[in-house]
């Protein structure tokens, strides 16, 4: 099996792995939010001097497509980039919220659920999100939603909907169906792993040149009020 660098950066926090066999062979995860920029490629360092390898031993670099935010997301694939084109390496896309819902399954072992929407906060009451079912099957483009109480109840009709990610905490209020569970959780490397696996052995990789993450939405760009 490959020795696979992922690197998750779609949201506030950054998190790194390195993966082999299904284990996750060194982890570091940044909780300090927006230090991509400055701490990825320390973190990067960090992973590798764990496992006691040389960058170049690595198989591939997997990086989470997003969608999230657009400048961290933006870090992380210049990085991923760099590191492939320096070593050579082949380039995986990785799509986030499927990542995500991976970690909720793994997490929520309360009680069974039908469908699960992993969130990523998109600041007021928009989430971007996706749904797949208990077995990661997409059932659903990726989109952004601004949350009402109505807001997918054709999902409960289904069965127990698991809303996880770092936009769950703000849904607890609005979203008031007995078959709605909330897991506030953030994204994370290790989530990667079986997806970045496959797709390595399915030689599914990114022309690097041309690689640009799923923002989904355009950056929200102010304009300063100063005169010149």
């Amino acid at each position: 099996m490959p020795l696979i660098l992922n690197i998750e950066s779609s949201t506030e926090i950054c998190s790194i792995c390195i993966s082999k066999d299904s284990e996750v062979l060194a982890s570091v995860d940044l909780t300090e939010k927006f230090k991509h920029s400055e701490m990825m490629t320390l973190l990067i360092e960090r992973c590798v001097k764990q496992v006691n390898i040389a960058l170049q031993n690595i198989d591939a670099v997997a990086i989470g497509s997003g969608p999230g935010s657009y400048t961290s997301l933006r870090v992380g694939a210049s990085v991923a980039k760099g590191i492939c084109y320096a070593l050579d390496k082949p380039l995986i896309c990785v799509n986030t919220l499927q990542a995500l819902a991976n970690g909720g399954i793994q997490q929520f072992q309360e009680e069974k659920i039908t469908l699960v929407r992993p969130t990523i906060d998109a600041r007021r009451m928009e989430i971007y999100t996706q749904l797949f079912d208990e077995n990661l099957h997409p059932h659903s483009e990726a989109e952004a939603v601004i949350v009402e109480g109505n807001s997918f109840d054709e999902n409960f009709e289904k069965g127990v909907t698991l809303f996880c990610g770092n936009g769950a905490e703000k849904l607890k209020d609005i979203l008031q169906n007995s078959n709605s569970r909330f897991l506030p959780m953030d994204c994370s490397a290790k989530y990667m792993i079986p997806f970045s696996e496959q797709l390595f052995l399915a030689k599914k990789f990114e022309n690097i040149a041309n690689y640009e993450p799923f923002y989904l939405k355009p950056p929200n760009i102010t304009v300063s009020n100063k005169t010149l």
